[in-house]
């Protein structure tokens, strides 16, 4: 198992490893970067160099904070994590790690973490991602719920966009939280459809808390 420092810069998580910032990304599928590999919890682990042509200076750029490249699901998955915003360290590990909580069953699309939630009592799918500086909810009930500002975001394979959002009371699991909540655009939201999800949680979530987050077992500890 490694600790490894863990921060949280305009709105984005980024775990310092092998003397670099990598951006943590849950809801990308690859991982690349400005090296070929990289050493997690004694294990060596394949980088592209880019995705969908996002490189690691792109990257920085959108994200505003300079960054050695991205983590992803073919990463991440193949290991279990205790992200700790509360105290800046994620532990990493090949073996099970154990995490008091609420134990919450993910489901995957292309290996994207999806965990349902509720929101006014109804029932929805949504992909986590912990790359995400904002939610986002695919849906026309969106605009029923105070208003929270124009914002900027971005997206791989799309660039910068902007979305008003919306503060929206979400539950997961049994933990309440008001998520500020978008709408991605065009073909990108209608993406979403592919995978039967409304929306995306963002990190948000993990502020502030101490969260386990165990791919492989598709299991999310709140």
């Amino acid at each position: 198992m490694s600790t490894l420092p863990l921060h949280f810069r305009v709105g984005h998580l980024f775990v310092e490893a092998g003397g670099a910032w990598w951006l943590l990304d849950t809801g990308a599928p690859a991982s690349f970067g400005s090296v070929p590999t990289l050493s997690l919890a004694g294990q060596q682990v394949q980088l592209g160099s880019n995705y969908i042509g996002l490189t690691p200076a792109s990257l920085s750029q959108f994200v505003g904070v300079e960054c050695a490249g991205l983590l992803g699901a073919d990463v991440l998955g193949q290991f279990d994590l205790l992200l700790d915003a509360s105290h800046n360290i994620v532990a990493v590990s090949t073996a099970e790690l154990q995490h008091s909580g609420q134990f919450l069953r993910l489901d995957e699309f292309m290996g994207i973490p999806i965990v349902s939630v509720k929101i006014r009592g109804a029932d929805f799918r949504m992909f986590f991602d912990t790359g995400a500086q904002v939610s986002y909810f695919q849906d026309d009930s969106l605009t029923d719920f105070p208003p929270a500002g124009t914002m900027t975001d971005f997206y791989p394979g799309v660039g910068q966009f902007r979305t008003e959002t919306h503060d929206v009371e979400v539950t997961v699991g049994a933990t309440a939280f008001t998520l500020r909540c978008g709408t991605l655009p065009g073909l990108l939201g209608a993406t979403l459809m592919l995978a039967g999800t409304q929306g995306i949680i963002g990190n948000q979530v993990l502020i502030e808390r101490s969260v386990g987050f165990f791919p492989r077992r598709r299991l999310l500890v709140l």
